[in-house]
């Protein structure tokens, strides 16, 4: 049981590409699963936060990978917030566990369908130009609060935290909301900036094995602090 002073909801700033909120998310729904956290899927662009001086903004793009796929969960998002969720899970366990390419066109096309959604809302999501509003509008809102990466959460009073970053995030059992409270702990302390492990090399080889299938399958060239740094092929 979580701490009676805990939160009852939260955002959750994802982008599909990124494998660290991807592991968030599996524990952060578990939580849901345990103490009925309402989760708000929100969007953050590694793409744009990573985009080199004179390259294309992602908006700028016919389709542009993690933004086009937020685009996608704007969309769905206007008719329901579950829609969102399964969407994300279902994406993102295809990229990050089986190493598929959700940020192909049909690829999305498949998945929603495989979901019981429209494989047509990828186009409409597309030819809607007020889903790049707000999925910049989300984006925006991560940086203005001093935000890089993802998972981003942000709670009711304001509180804003960039993680947890876990590999092997519990998704049964105490440790789910254990892990919450010490997350939400950090709310009454606003001057608490960082703790952090350090990283040895067997931690990285165990990064490296659990993203294998997303490293495998990936356009881009490295992973720090919660952000993908990647090759920018489609701003030439």
């Amino acid at each position: 049981m979580s701490s009676p002073t805990a939160p009852s909801e939260v955002d959750f700033h994802f982008d599909v590409m990124c494998p660290f909120a991807y592991q968030t998310s599996k524990w952060i729904r578990a939580v849901r699963d345990q103490n009925g956290l309402t989760i708000n899927w929100k969007f953050f662009s590694l793409e744009e936060v990573n985009r080199q001086d004179g390259k294309k903004h992602p908006w700028e793009r016919e389709w542009s990978y993690g933004w086009s796929m937020m685009r996608i969960g704007a969309l769905l998002r206007r008719t329901e917030m579950d829609h969102v969720d399964a969407w994300y899970e279902r994406s993102g366990r295809a990229l990050h566990e089986d190493g598929h390419r959700p940020h192909d066109p049909e690829v999305a096309r498949y998945l929603l369908e495989e979901i019981g959604l429209d494989p047509a809302l990828v186009d409409e999501a597309i030819a809607d130009e007020t889903t790049h509003d707000e999925v910049r509008a989300e984006h925006d809102r991560v940086i203005d609060a001093g935000g890089y990466g993802v998972p981003t959460l942000f709670f009711p009073d304001g509180s804003c935290f960039f993680g947890p970053v876990i590999l092997d995030p519990p998704t049964e059992g105490p440790g789910v909301l254990r892990l919450w409270d010490a997350v939400t702990a950090w709310i009454e302390f606003p001057h608490l900036y960082e703790l952090q492990r350090p990283k040895t090399e067997a931690d990285g080889r165990f990064i490296a094995q659990t993203f294998k299938p997303y490293l495998d399958a990936r356009d881009w060239v490295s992973i720090d602090r919660g952000k993908v740094v990647e090759i920018d092929k489609l701003a030439e």
